[in-house]
């Protein structure tokens, strides 16, 4: 059955045998197996034919007590006597009749020999031949314990059961493209990633116009990026425009705990591909399988090791030309061992990046072409509001959109639906259950105010979108959400100071509107240490100089496993905690003189809050437009009564 991917699971094949089974190879599967069939059906019946044949004529059965009163009247001509049965005729009732043959159960009757020799009956004995009953007995036998045996042996060595048979077989799944086939089409946002993978299939149509120039593909395409990016689906994309087998399989699907296991599977997995190229192996999770060697701390050979170096070796043995292409994903390329991505190997490495804005809206645009949406939706609006986000998160945007104007009982999907949805994947689901006291609710409008506020008065800040004091997600009781207005990819000091700013706004508007502060703020000092914390050692925006203090001398995955002291002294630590703690306390102080200033405005911001829960952009304008209006008109009244005075 075809799934949603747009491909036909094939199965799990052994090694001698791969195939891609076709309609009429599964008809011929299906002959074969009727066939089967039919020879156990007609043996069945020429056994019971021999059974008829060698039989005699139909008996009539008569109890032993009839027999014994048909021997005493002189009516039985001749018997036959069995261990179990008596057979034998009877003389007809009539003259010229022909005589009828009978059968009983023998008795235990000590007086029937002398009863037939008073009656001048002819009697015999004769050994019952058992052969049909006993070779029926032992078909049957048989044909239950080879019924039993096939049924395990097929429950061991199946390649989905994983059984004990097939621990050594690969577990690649086996796809072919079908009517519906995902194509480049399917693939929006990643334009350049599409542009590098197109090259794989245009070597696996046309192998000869590369051939031609002495050119050969890479061995092996490695895609690195974050999750959600659509990795998957452009390794998908790349075998449904080639039409050739794609075999797919995870990198856990070689680590057992058996060693030695592994390295047979991958063994076997290219044998497969070896039988069925040209064709596409690709490996999702790279990283379970090609962790960097001599990261085990116990030490070593362990069977991830074993299994990593037949991969490596496997690499080497085949030549580029054959058709068999490698594609591996993986989002943690710093873990990878440097011998697998080495020219000859996984040789191109192509990055699949989280998408920009246009290609935010092309993706918002294949999905949206699933739901019904309404004419007033602006995606391009949409794309704006959702940065940082991939390929998965939109997708989930729009599903929980469609969800959420369900629900609703909307006609279509409008765009307070998308905006809600983007705040549910951003943040988490509004916590109407969670009811703040009267104290609590003003405290946190006036933490989102401070933030609110400093970020429409600080320049270089990213513009504020919303703010609502409605709890969402685990522990969020309020917040104040920040969109920038275009894409950025570098950042100036003045910008980073004006981020510190504005993230220390809600602690510096408690300490300026109730002079006392409270622990609502604990996730804001996190995020500004760290952001000191990169102005200093690794952007050089300080003034210890531009010097680089992240120590890269080994790789960041064994930092993180096994720490270490850092690559400097313990007096350029201190130093760097003072300027780390320097640069804090100096955005603090002057965020809480800029909302000292700004008092009034604080409190118009705060009080609309308590009053409507959530104030977008333009009211947020609109409100220090009027206290400004209302400032500069105090201070003209009060310069006109200053002058009047003068003049008096």
């Amino acid at each position: 059955m075809p799934d949603s991917s747009g491909f036909r699971e094939i199965g799990r094949l052994p090694s001698s045998q791969i195939c891609v089974r076709t309609s009429e190879e599964h008809m011929a599967v299906e002959r074969r197996t009727q066939l089967s069939i039919w020879y156990f059906v007609g043996a069945f019946l020429i056994l019971l034919a021999l059974n008829v044949l060698f039989s005699k004529s139909p008996m009539e059965a008569i109890h032993y007590s009839e027999f014994r009163h048909l021997l005493r009247q002189g009516r039985i001509a001749e018997v036959t006597i069995t261990d179990q049965r008596i057979t034998g005729t009877i003389a007809g009732r009539t003259e010229g009749t022909q005589p009828e043959r009978f059968i009983t159960v023998r008795v235990d009757d000590p007086e029937l020999l002398d009863l037939l020799r008073e009656r001048n009956v002819n009697f015999r004995a004769r050994i019952e031949s058992t052969w049909l009953t006993e070779m029926f007995a032992w078909v049957l036998g048989m044909g239950a314990f080879f019924l039993i045996w096939m049924f395990l042996i097929r429950r061991m060595g199946s390649g989905g059961g994983g059984g004990v048979m097939s621990i050594g077989k690969s577990k690649a799944k086996i796809y072919v493209e079908t009517e519906t086939k995902v194509t480049f089409k399917d693939v929006a946002g990643i334009e350049e990633a599409s542009e590098e993978v197109r090259e794989v299939v245009e070597f696996l149509r046309e192998p000869e116009r590369f051939k031609r120039l002495g050119g050969r593909i890479p061995k092996g395409v490695l895609l690195v990026g974050p999750p959600g990016t659509g990795k998957t689906l452009l390794a998908k994309a790349v075998a449904g425009e080639s039409g050739v087998p794609f075999f797919s399989l995870s990198g856990s699907d070689f680590v057992e705990m058996f060693v030695g296991v592994g390295a047979a599977r991958v063994r076997d997995l290219f044998q497969q591909a070896k039988e069925r190229a040209p064709c596409i192996v690709f490996i999702d999770e790279l990283d379970a399988l090609g962790k960097a060697r001599g990261m085990n701390p116990l030490g070593g050979h362990d069977e991830r090791e074993q299994t990593l170096n037949q991969l490596l070796v496997e690499m080497d043995g085949f030549d580029a030309n054959t058709g068999i292409i490698i594609m591996a994903a993986t989002n943690r390329p710093e873990t990878l061992d440097m011998a697998l991505l080495r020219p000859g190997r996984f040789d191109r490495q192509i990055v699949v990046d989280r998408p920009d804005i246009s290609g935010r809206e092309e993706i918002l645009n294949i999905h949206a072409k699933k739901i019904k949406l309404s004419p007033d939706v602006d995606l391009r609006k949409l794309a704006s509001a959702t940065p940082g986000m991939v390929g998965a998160d939109l997708a989930n945007v729009i599903n929980e959109a469609a969800l959420l104007a369900a629900r609703e009982g909307h006609d279509s999907v409008k765009q307070e639906d998308l905006n809600e949805a983007v705040e549910r994947t951003m943040i988490g689901l509004e916590k109407k259950s969670r009811v703040l006291n009267d104290n609590e609710r003003t405290i946190v409008a006036y933490h989102e105010a401070g933030h609110a506020l400093v970020g429409i008065c600080t320049p270089n800040a990213h513009p504020v979108h919303r703010v609502t004091i409605i709890p969402r997600g685990v522990a969020a009781l309020g917040y104040t959400m920040h969109l920038p207005a275009e894409d950025r990819y570098m950042q100036t000091k003045s910008e980073l100071e004006a981020e510190l700013a504005v993230t220390l706004g809600g602690r510096a508007a408690e300490q300026v509107a109730f002079d006392r502060v409270t622990t609502g703020a604990a996730n804001d000092f996190q995020q500004a240490t760290r952001i000191a914390s990169a102005m200093v050692k690794d952007y050089g925006m300080s003034e210890l100089g531009i010097v680089s203090y992240d120590d890269d001398s080994q790789p960041r995955l064994l930092r993180q496993m096994f720490g270490g002291p850092p690559s400097y002294s313990e007096k350029t630590s201190a130093e760097i905690d003072r300027t780390v703690r320097s640069i804090v306390m100096k955005a603090y102080d002057h965020t809480v003189a800029l909302l000292t200033e700004r008092r009034a405005e604080l409190e118009a911001i705060a009080k609309r809050l308590m009053e409507k829960e959530a104030i977008s952009a333009e009211e947020l304008k609109q409100i220090i437009a009027c206290n400004e209006d209302t400032e500069s008109g105090e201070e003209t009244q009060a310069q006109d009564e200053t002058e009047t005075n003068d003049a008096s």
